[in-house]
C-alpha cells in the first residue's frame, strides 16, 4: 500500500491572501479588485462574501503577514544572547532583507503610507505591527539596562522604518547602515555588551 498523502487544496480565504500578499507588495494596494481576484482564481462574488471591501483584504493580508514577519526579523525565543546582540540581530535581518532584489521595504509601512488615513483598517493593522517591534525593542532595552528604554525603543523603530524606506529609494543595499546606526544608539545608551 502506497501512501498518497497531498496537501489540502488551499481555501478560498487562502488562496485570495496570498494573492492579495504577493500583488499589494509588488504593486501596491492600488490593484484593483478584478486583478486580485484573477490572480487568485477566485470570483469577486466569493471574494464580497468573505469580506465587506477591499479594504478589508488589504488589513487581512497584512494582519496575515504577521507572524511570518517577526519569525523573520525577531531572534527566537530561546535565543540566549544578551539584549545587544538581540536588537541588532533585527538589524542585521532587515539588511540582508534589503539586499534581494525583490525587497519592497516594510510591508506595513508600505500600506499605512498608501492608504493615507490612519483610521483605515490597514493602517490600523500596519500600527499593531509596529508598536510589537517597538515593544520587543523595549524589553530587549530594559533588559540590557537603558535609562530611557521606551525612547531608545522609539529610536531604534525609526531607524528601522528609515533604513528600509532608504532601501527602497535608493534601490540597492543597506551595506551596514542599518547596523550600524543601531550600534550607534544602543552605544549612546550605554547598551555596549
Amino acid at each position: 500500500m502506497t501512501n498518497t498523502t497531498q496537501a489540502a487544496p488551499a481555501s478560498t480565504r487562502d488562496r485570495l491572501l496570498d494573492a492579495a500578499a504577493e500583488l499589494f507588495y509588488r504593486d501596491g494596494i492600488g490593484v484593483g479588485v478584478e486583478e486580485l481576484c484573477r490572480a487568485a482564481g477566485v470570483s469577486k462574488r466569493s471574494m464580497y462574501q468573505l469580506f465587506g471591501s477591499k479594504d478589508e483584504v488589504v488589513a487581512a493580508s497584512l494582519e496575515r503577514r504577521v507572524p511570518a514577519s517577526e519569525a523573520v526579523l525577531l531572534p527566537p525565543a530561546d535565543d540566549d544572547r544578551p539584549p545587544r546582540a538581540r536588537i541588532l540581530h533585527v538589524f542585521e535581518r532587515l539588511e540582508a532583507m534589503a539586499a534581494a532584489a525583490d525587497y519592497r521595504g516594510c510591508p506595513f509601512v508600505a500600506a499605512a503610507v498608501e492608504v493615507k488615513s490612519p483610521e483605515h483598517p490597514a493602517s490600523l493593522v500596519a500600527r499593531r505591527a509596529k508598536d510589537a517591534l517597538t515593544a520587543f525593542f523595549q524589553r530587549e532595552a530594559e533588559r540590557g539596562g537603558a535609562p530611557d528604554a521606551v525612547l531608545l525603543a522609539r529610536q531604534l523603530t525609526v531607524v528601522f522604518d528609515g533604513c528600509s524606506a532608504r532601501a527602497v529609494v535608493q534601490a540597492r543595499p543597506l551595506d551596514g547602515l542599518a547596523v550600524t546606526t543601531a550600534a550607534a544608539l544602543l552605544d549612546g545608551a550605554g547598551m555596549r555588551a
